[in-house]
């Protein structure tokens, strides 16, 4: 029996899409609970101040950059974290990005950009993390969907489509991976304010609509994230897979609120 089933200590986690926002949340969290963490994106300058960061926490970590929609990127990150730290155990997927715009107007290469960052990008980590995974005993794999994989919210349909797909892809991957074992979940956070979607939320309309179908009537805290992201990434998770976990105040679960 493990004393403390959500200890991190002596896992390695690389997290994509950890020089901002909720990503880098998560990659601070994983690394306050004892894992070795290196975060990681496209933008140098910020990936430096990420790995400042984790390393004010006593924590060790790599500087080594990637983009999503370049595999080979992906396998350089993955060969530099297994020769710097022996292996890897969790493997967070938060890459993504948004833009609202009405359907009707969305071209075909603004619509193939969107699912080539937040579906293919999910599947290029997945299958090239692989190995290092199931060689760890214990892998785990978190995917970051959305409110959108379940809802359809005004104008951002690619952003939906690409974030319903990633939902049907950890199902998919869990159930084959867990021979391997592997545990592959998602954590669907609620609306939480970054700099990707802040200008959308903080004193709009559709933020006032957001605020009153949230039961909790208040936007996330990147923090509140975190205990998800332990959980799934722990051996407390050990017979958990395929699975989502809203963090969300309510949302998924709101009917009327008034």
């Amino acid at each position: 029996m493990i004393d403390n089933v959500l200890n991190l200590e002596g896992r390695v986690a690389v997290v994509i899409g950890a020089t901002s926002g909720l990503g880098l949340a998560i990659a601070e969290g994983l690394a306050k609970h004892g894992a070795t963490v290196v975060p990681s994106g496209r933008r140098r300058d910020c990936l430096e101040t990420a790995c400042r960061r984790i390393e004010a926490l006593g924590r060790r970590t790599l500087r080594q950059t990637v983009d999503v929609t370049k595999r080979e990127t992906i396998d350089l990150l993955r060969d530099a974290v297994c020769e710097h730290f022996n292996g890897i155990d969790i493997l967070v997927n938060a890459a993504g990005h948004t833009f609202r715009k009405p359907t009707v107007d969305v071209n075909e290469a603004e619509w193939a950009a969107m699912l080539d960052t937040g579906l293919s990008g999910v599947l290029r980590s997945c299958q090239s993390f692989y190995p290092v995974l199931k060689a760890s005993g214990h892998g785990r794999i978190i995917n970051i969907a959305s409110l959108g994989s379940f809802l359809a919210f005004h104008e951002v349909a690619a952003y939906c489509a690409a974030k319903t797909a990633v939902l049907s892809l950890t199902r998919s991957l869990a159930c084959e991976w867990a021979q391997d074992g592997i545990c592959v979940n998602a954590v669907v956070p609620g609306f939480f304010p970054t700099d990707m979607n802040a200008a959308l939320l903080n004193g709009t309309k559709r933020g006032e609509e957001v605020l009153i179908r949230t039961p909790m009537r208040r936007f996330g805290k990147a923090e509140e994230l975190v205990g998800a992201a332990v959980l799934l990434a722990s051996d407390g998770s050990s017979f958990i897979t395929g699975q989502f976990l809203a963090v969300d105040g309510g949302y998924l679960a709101s009917g009327v609120n008034s």
